[in-house]
């Protein structure tokens, strides 16, 4: 080999210092995230599923409700042909005295009917129904098991008294005969629970025509926008000598347009869409109702929920069930008729209800023939042939209290 040539060599046998080491190191990384994405992963898992059973538990289930109309299902309406896949549930707000209601006064546990609302969704829940039935309305009210183990006797009395004489039960038994409608579920919200719901959702807005001030009802309100939270959202939609006429009329109007406001908060996207906000609503809707077995899970009431959701606010209507003064007692009230037998059979069929704002004049109609009245639980006004429902006094969820005042 010539001097000035470079001697040749063998390659090394081991790879430059930290070659070897980088792949290695980046396996580790890998494998180090991988973990801690496993780990957040259960622990997320776990975390919904802690939360899943908390709310799940909130739900009080009123199997002794449930058992009671079992036991009577005979006498219970059965679903019209052209209703099927419908729903209608029986919105009840209790007076109850007892536990934390026992600030309101009254003897605590008694307990009445303080608002009842009768909810129909239509089966394509394209449509919305929701019936006030006033609480002093005059009915026939079915024997009722009672509390204290008795049967009450059958009696025409205000509407509100069934709630009392055997709880929910009576009050379904009683809405299901005046009205033929096969009641499917019903939830149960006292005061407490109202004020909860309502504090949960940020307060509720509210139009108040002119200043009140009612000591009684907690309220010191200027006239105008307001947003109430919950014992002046309580106050508000219980109060009537200092509101208005001071009549139970007015007060369902109030209450109507308080849940229209209270619908269009929920739908909101600034509830659903964010997670800090729609916990505690869910905590305090599962908290705050006592519920029959097909309701009483966290499933059920959020597909209840996303059905309310997916009415448009325009379809969903709110109205009284036609009435006037008892005509032997004038502090009483007393269903109208056909109206009431017309609105009942529209929605045994699943037909959609067509509201004017309060105090408007209805629409000439043709004049109907003559015929004698009935009452709302007869044969004749739950008949389905019934003449086409008019149009009754009433409201949607999209308009806006303030905007007619």
């Amino acid at each position: 080999m010539a001097e000035d040539e470079t001697p040749m060599t063998d390659p090394p046998t081991t790879a430059p210092p930290g070659g070897r080491e980088r792949p290695r190191r980046r396996r580790r990384w890998l494998m180090i995230t991988a973990g801690a994405v496993a780990f957040l992963l259960v622990a997320t898992g776990v975390l919904l599923w802690v939360a899943y059973r908390r709310l799940d538990g909130n739900i009080r289930t009123d199997s002794a409700t449930d058992r009671l109309l079992a036991k009577l299902e005979a006498e219970r309406p059965s679903r019209t042909a052209g209703a099927k896949g419908a729903e209608n549930i029986l919105l009840i707000g209790s007076d109850d005295r007892s536990g934390a209601n026992g600030a309101y006064g009254g003897e605590a546990g008694t307990q009445r009917s303080d608002t009842t609302i009768l909810l129909h969704l239509a089966a394509d829940r394209r449509h919305a129904t929701a019936v006030s039935i006033p609480r002093d309305v005059m009915v026939p009210v079915p024997a009722c098991d009672q509390p204290d183990g008795t049967r009450s006797r059958p009696a025409t009395v205000q509407f509100n008294w069934a709630f009392e004489r055997g709880g929910p039960a009576c009050s379904i038994r009683t809405v299901e005969q005046l009205s033929g409608i096969r009641i499917d579920h019903y939830v149960i919200l006292d005061f407490s629970g109202f004020k909860t719901m309502v504090d949960a959702v940020g307060g509720v807005e509210v139009c108040v025509p002119q200043a009140i001030h009612d000591k009684d009802a907690k309220l010191d309100l200027p006239a105008g926008r307001q947003t109430l939270h919950g014992e002046q959202a309580l106050g508000y939609v219980r109060a009537r000598e200092s509101l208005g006429d001071g009549s139970d009329t007015q007060r369902m109007g109030r209450q109507q347009q308080f849940l229209a406001s209270l619908l269009r908060k929920v739908q909101s996207q600034g509830v659903l869409l964010n997670p800090a906000r729609l916990w505690p609503v869910l905590d305090a809707a599962t908290s705050s109702v006592r519920a029959d077995g097909g309701l009483s899970s966290l499933g059920a009431l959020y597909d209840l929920t996303q059905d309310l959701r997916g009415v448009p606010s325009p379809d969903v209507v709110f109205l009284t069930a036609p009435r006037r003064p008892y005509r032997y007692d004038s502090d009483r009230d007393e269903f109208v008729q056909p109206q009431t037998g017309q609105l009942f059979a529209a929605l045994r069929e699943d037909r959609p209800i067509t509201v004017r704002p309060p105090g408007s004049a209805p629409a000439p109609t043709a004049s109907p023939s003559p015929g004698p009245t009935v009452d709302a639980g007869s044969d004749e006004a739950a008949s389905p042939s019934a003449s086409a429902s008019p149009t009754f006094e009433g409201r949607t969820a999209d308009v806006d209290a303030c905007a007619q005042h």
